[in-house]
């Protein structure tokens, strides 16, 4: 009877197991409805918003691994696949063709791809993260590289490539390049994550800015948003100092809103209107150093300190959404979908396996925004969304990576990949008619929710010169299509004509887009209206007024900031920070202009950035309140140049000391170091206050001020234990080693004993030689050389190689083996451990517990108590958990929440698999040749701050180091699962997946 299946039915049968196949498919109505149901088991764990409907496009072997996806204006669905992602990290197979780019659609109207085709395929092509159609040429978005590929003869295959732009960080970096999309003033618009770093163009030399500066670190932090025109020419870097910011989206107006990535655990993904050249504080803007760093005035929460949220100059956020791997996001300009999507934020995020809107309020200068969900994917954890993308008929595309895990540097599956399309209830599959040969089918095409289809309309229109625009402006009752059309007017010959147009309209929509065009004119072309409009009664017009003022030097823009700047309402910090932008590069004549109107704002103070504002700050510090009430005008000292603040400040500290010792010590923290290496006296004040603070704020003091000094104080801490790692740690930062090591020759057992204990951890070449000298030499104490030998391999990766170099040389004394054996016994490389052991005398090399194969484990359930006492055992060294644990490695706090059972067990089991970005293992080694490795927590020009293993951080100067490298493999131990039992695996993987976003 088998035998006898005819080849249709065999067809429809291999489609329902194994997805779409990319040969057409003649289905009868019974083979269609068998198909249809067949595709219903992909999404059956989706649950979609009430008023629409979920149904499969396109699955598995038709594609694989999706990462982005646009559509064209014919409907048809472009991919951009990864199935070569990371192999180097992740172990996976790999094609040698290259990744892919596919073109899937839907030939006869079934709402189901049956036609599959590959645009391109290239061993250069290495999981690409971005695609933009636009008419023939596609703009193709892989680290280091962005592309402009054409499709000359228009079949769907691509016949040349050039470069865009390049050098932008890393290959195949997630945090790297991403998408473009096309803006309602024919621009385009994209931005990269902060492994992106640079912007060179495709000759390879730097691409410069609006003011005519190179795109790079040396003026932009992080993250960055970009315009430029569609030849790639005249960029303008929007935003920065994002952490991964993944795709932005434009609307018709002309605002940009994008979503930005925390540093996983810290529940602090967010979604951002992005203001035009804004800091949106993921790193110090000063300094450069992470979120974490200790801080006057520091956010209480995390989520909230993850951004500088309390910094003078780091933008708000709209929204803070929590946990996540935040990706694709599109702005929802149709009117299928129901109301509450449309005009709205469509965005996908991995992580928490959702598809959303952020329906968005003005709030005075700035917004408020909810969530509402598309898809919620919760109940399948392998639903990985990581694109959205609006159809030309107003329904809705979705891109599933599907995969057990997400983010970091893995695929724990590369066979999977599906597209859903979302509409209502009922709504087949249709792609209006595209007629351009006449002005009407233009704008038809000009009003599409479809960025490939609206983008023809545009091309299209300004051929034709406008022609019928002008009607079409004056009788539209949509104003985001009306938007589109002022666009195109005001860059047409009656442009002065529309912009006044554009500031006069009753919809304050209408006025900020006039601005944000006439932004781009020179300063005397567009005066007059800024004039206009500098009393705007909507403060979101006036917030725009005041961002184009940026980098204009003259007395009428200081007139119109200032009348901005007395218009501000306290507590709006959307408008102080817009105020902020408009007075960067002139703050000395703004501020002038602003303080003779004797109207001063205390938040226009804080936010300043001029040594005239010095005398008022001091002047609030000094007020009879509260010390908490001051402590955000001691940190906006950090922000105000030169050292007329470090001079008041010292006059106050010594007033202050002793009626209010407190103040005194916060303001220490503010006056700058170089003000204190050029100034005896103001040295001999900080000293003396030192006997006022202790613990890491002691320490951290002297670090600061490099007071050497302090040193033999130092020392009689470490004899007595107290603060014994930090202590000398700041010793050595001190250059001060020699202390310790003449101290140790004189000192009694006790006070040796004490010393070990501080210097175990510090793996550089003075502490290791002490130590190791130790070991060897027979004359010191017995107790003494037994707590060398425990702690000569506590460092890493220093001590660790010192254990095993020696044992191999056979330089450690018989009887302290064990010892020394014993100190690399909880080593992170499992090597270590395993070499370390062959050296015990009559001791068995550690054997590996071998566990069931993973779909064996997945079947299994574990004891959740006791799951929590194995992380606290095995874990807790490196990972923390609703801030108990140490703080090394990712936090696990919802880990139940981003990663499904599979991606856990891969987590552990092979961790160089998935290391999570900002989690890399750095080796930097010292001009004195110290070598150390760990996690680079924050850099700039000038210093580096690494987390080393065991939660404790170390600052170096760059200018003393010798080289800083990336490993490839995780600080995370690969035979960490070995050590247990496969009952304690399981039990760790139950309380694992209990840590859920509550």
């Amino acid at each position: 009877m088998k035998l006898k299946l005819t080849r249709q039915l065999i067809a429809v049968s291999c489609i329902g197991m194994l997805g779409i196949s990319a040969f057409q498919v003649n289905k009868t109505p019974t083979a269609a409805k068998s198909l249809l149901d067949s595709l219903n088991q992909f999404h059956a764990g989706l649950v979609v918003h009430p008023d629409v409907q979920i149904t499969t496009f396109a699955t598995e072997p038709m594609l694989k691994n999706p990462t982005n996806m646009d559509i064209d204006s014919k409907g048809r669905v472009w991919i951009t696949e990864a199935y070569n992602y990371r192999p180097a990290i992740s172990g996976n197979p790999t094609n040698p063709k290259g990744d892919r780019i596919l073109i899937l659609e839907d030939t006869n109207g079934d709402g189901v791809a049956d036609s599959q085709k590959i645009f391109y395929q290239s061993p250069e092509l290495n999981a690409p993260l971005g695609i933009a159609v636009l008419d023939s040429m596609v703009i193709v978005s892989q680290s280091p590289y962005m592309w402009k590929m054409f499709d000359d003869n228009r079949d769907g295959v691509a016949d040349r490539k050039e470069i865009l732009f390049q050098g932008i960080g890393g290959e195949q970096h997630d945090h790297g390049a991403h998408a473009f999309t096309f803006g309602p003033d024919g621009k385009l618009y994209f931005n990269f994550g902060n492994e992106g770093k640079q912007l060179l163009d495709a000759k390879g030399k730097p691409v410069l800015d609006q003011d005519g500066d190179a795109i790079g670190p040396a003026k932009y932090k992080q993250g960055m948003v970009f315009r430029c025109n569609l030849d790639g020419s005249q960029v303008e870097c929007l935003g920065h100092n994002f952490r991964n910011n993944f795709e932005v989206a434009v609307d018709s107006y002309g605002a940009l809103w994008q979503s930005d990535n925390d540093d996983d655990g810290n529940k602090g993904v967010r979604i951002n209107a992005v203001f035009e050249h804004g800091n949106y504080g993921y790193t110090d803007e000063l300094t450069g150093a992470g979120w974490s760093a200790n801080r006057t005035n520091i956010e209480s929460e995390i989520p909230l300190r993850h951004w500088h949220l309390n910094d003078p100059g780091s933008m708000p956020n709209l929204l803070q959404t929590g946990s996540g791997s935040p990706t694709g996001m599109l702005i929802y300009e149709g009117n299928l979908l129901p109301p509450v999507f449309q005009g709205q934020m469509l965005h996908a995020d991995a992580g928490p396996n959702v598809v959303r809107a952020y329906p968005v309020k003005p709030k005075g200068a700035g917004f408020e925004a909810s969530i509402v969900n598309l898809i919620d994917g919760s109940k399948d954890q392998w639903f990985r969304p990581a694109d959205v993308t609006i159809a030309p008929d107003g329904s809705i595309f979705v891109a599933d990576w599907y995969d057990p895990g997400v983010g970091g540097h893995q695929a724990g599956d590369q066979t999977k990949g599906r597209i859903y399309r979302i509409a209502p209830k009922g709504h087949a599959y249709r792609v209006p008619k595209l007629d351009l040969t006449t002005p009407a089918g233009a704008l038809a095409a000009l009003n599409s929710p479809n960025l490939a289809t609206r983008y023809l309309g545009y091309q299209k229109l300004k051929q034709l010169a406008l022609a019928g625009l002008e009607e079409a402006y004056a009788t539209e009752q949509n104003p985001r299509l009306k938007a589109r059309a002022l666009w195109l007017l005001i860059q047409g010959p009656q442009g002065a004509k529309y912009l006044e147009k554009a500031i006069q309209d009753s919809n304050p929509d209408f006025r900020m887009l006039g601005i944000r065009a006439m932004k781009r004119m020179p300063f005397t072309g567009w005066l007059a209206h800024a004039q206009k409009l500098q009393n705007d009664a909507n403060p979101q017009v006036r917030r725009e007024l005041a961002i184009a003022l940026r980098h204009i030097s003259a007395p009428e823009a200081d007139a119109l900031w200032t009348n901005l700047a007395l218009q501000y309402e306290g507590g709006d910090r959307w408008y102080l920070e817009a105020l902020g932008i408009g007075a960067d590069g002139n703050w000395d004549q703004r501020f002038n202009a602003y303080a003779a109107a004797n109207q001063l704002n205390r938040d226009v103070v804080w936010r300043a950035r001029t040594t005239k504002s010095v005398p008022h700050l001091i002047a609030y510090v000094r007020e009879a309140k509260p010390l908490t009430e001051k402590l955000r005008y001691f940190r906006a000292f950090d922000f105000v140049p030169g050292n007329e603040k470090s001079v008041q400040l010292m006059q106050l500290i010594n007033e202050s000391m002793q009626k209010e010792p407190a103040l005194a010590m916060v303001a220490l923290r503010h006056i700058s170091a170089e003000y204190i290496q050029q100034n005896p006296a103001a040295r001999k004040t900080v000293i003396g206050m030192l006997a006022k603070v202790e613990g890491n704020e002691y320490l951290e003091l002297i670090e600061k001020y490099n007071l050497t000094e302090m040193a033999p104080s130092l020392l009689q801490d470490l004899l007595k234990g107290k603060n014994s790692r930090s202590t000398a740690k700041a010793i050595y930062s001190l250059n001060s080693g020699a202390l310790i090591q003449q101290k140790f020759k004189t000192g009694t057992v006790a006070q040796k004993r004490a010393i070990i204990e501080g210097i175990r951890w510090q793996g550089n070449k003075e502490s290791l030689n002490l130590l190791f000298s130790v070991v060897k030499q027979p004359s010191y104490e017995l107790s003494v050389r037994r707590d060398a030998a425990r702690g000569l391999g506590n460092s890493y990766p220093n001590g660790e190689d010192l254990v095993l170099k020696s044992l191999k040389n056979k330089e450690i004394p018989q009887d302290l083996i064990p010892s020394v054996v014993e100190s690399v016994s909880k080593a992170w490389r499992k090597g270590v451990r395993l070499e370390a052991n062959g050296y015990l005398i009559g001791a068995l090399a550690q054997t590996k517990t071998k566990h069931p194969p993973l779909n064996d484990l997945l079947t299994q359930r574990g004891v959740i108590a006791s799951g929590k006492k194995v992380f606290v055992d095995q874990c807790s060294m490196c990972h923390q958990v609703d801030n108990e644990g140490i703080d090394f490695g990712p936090k696990l706090s919802e880990i139940g929440s981003k990663l499904s059972r599979e991606g856990m067990y891969m987590s552990v089991l092979h961790p160089n698999a998935g290391i999570g970005f900002g989690y890399e293992t750095f080796e930097l080694i010292t001009k004195k040749g110290d070598t150390y490795q760990g996690i680079i927590v924050s850099r700039n020009e000038t210093d580096i701050i690494m987390r080393l293993p065991g939660g404790l951080s170390q600052s170096f100067k760059t200018s003393a180091l010798k080289s800083v490298k990336q490993l490839p493999n995780s600080m995370m131990p690969e035979g960490l699962a070995d050590g247990m039992a496969t009952q304690e695996l399981v039990d760790l993987m139950e309380y694992l997946n209990t840590l859920k976003k509550k």
